[in-house]
């Protein structure tokens, strides 16, 4: 019997990476940079083609009252992104038996940097400066696809953000959603085939046959 899935997409800068921590220590508080972070969010939804990562994140912190050379100040911590527990165990087990790859919201230079965390290699990382659209847009899910050479059926997804459910289901794709800080679904958004506050269970789900 064949195996149900044989390529594995992820979101990288919240599936993968902790990024929430870093936000926050560099805004001064957890709420600073909830806030910053939900800012910097809203404009990369509204924005349509893309605009660059660095300008949002700068626009996002002045909309939020912090000094805009915060900013500077996470492009300069960049390198401090740290993995997920799990994550990295599960990256080696899947890079045995699946093609692995990265669709993240982020410019060519800070996600390649961001890809290089975890320390396993990715057959192709999708950044938004590349696709020309931030994601929940089909077009980066898409490109990840044919960069791949994957067919949509045989593809799983692994989101951080429930909004990534709305692109993965505009392209027909399988959509594990791991919510590791505990994000509530996006109204109007699709379920996920599974979700879970850890990354192990995926495991079992892309070895499914």
């Amino acid at each position: 019997m064949t195996r149900q899935y044989d390529f594995v997409l992820f979101d990288l800068l919240t599936a993968l990476l902790d990024s929430w921590t870093l936000w926050n220590e560099v805004a001064g508080s957890e709420q600073a940079g909830r806030d910053w972070r939900a800012a910097y969010l809203r404009r990369t939804y509204a924005c349509g083609a893309y605009r660059p990562y660095e300008t949002l994140v700068r626009e996002a912190a002045r909309e939020t009252g912090l000094p805009p050379g915060m900013a500077d100040a996470l492009d300069a911590r960049w390198g401090e992104l740290k993995p997920w527990d799990g994550v990295v165990d599960v990256l080696h087990s899947l890079r045995a038996t699946h093609k692995l790859g990265v669709v993240t919201n982020c410019s060519e230079r800070l996600g390649r940097l961001a890809a290089d965390i975890p320390g396993v290699p990715f057959d192709v990382v999708i950044t938004s400066e590349q696709a020309g659209f931030y994601k929940p847009d089909p077009r980066p899910y898409q490109m990840a696809l044919d960069a791949l050479g994957a067919p949509v059926s045989k593809t799983l997804f692994v989101a951080g953000s429930g909004y990534d459910l709305f692109g993965t289901s505009a392209v027909g794709m399988d959509t594990f959603w791991h919510n590791r800080v505990g994000l509530s679904l996006p109204a109007g958004a699709p379920a996920a085939l599974a979700e879970s506050p850890q990354i192990a269970p995926l495991l079992e789900i892309a070895a499914r046959r």
